[in-house]
């Protein structure tokens, strides 16, 4: 089951960096999916940052630069997945 944990706030393309605000918990590794209206990625948290300082875990309350494999836009919602021997090896 995947749990809601924060929302993109904006996306640099230029980057491939989306802020996002964090409303969980999230670590560095996690598995992730980022959701939306053609939103449709899952890729592992590899890179956050705040005020360019690397992160290695973020909380509620935090707005985090996150490094993204594809585009995402504002609005789409951030979960952390529940992951699974399957999807690990896909990853």
């Amino acid at each position: 089951m995947d749990i809601r944990i924060g929302k993109v706030k904006h996306f640099y393309s230029r980057l491939g960096v989306a802020v996002i605000d964090v409303e969980g918990e999230l670590e560095l590794g996690q598995v992730i999916s980022i959701q939306g209206h053609t939103t449709d990625l899952v890729q592992r948290a590899f890179s956050m940052e705040i005020d360019h300082q690397k992160l290695f875990k973020a909380g509620p309350g935090m707005e985090i630069a996150l490094k993204v494999n594809d585009p995402v836009r504002k609005g789409d919602q951030l979960y952390k997945v529940a992951e699974s021997e399957e999807l690990a090896e896909r990853i």
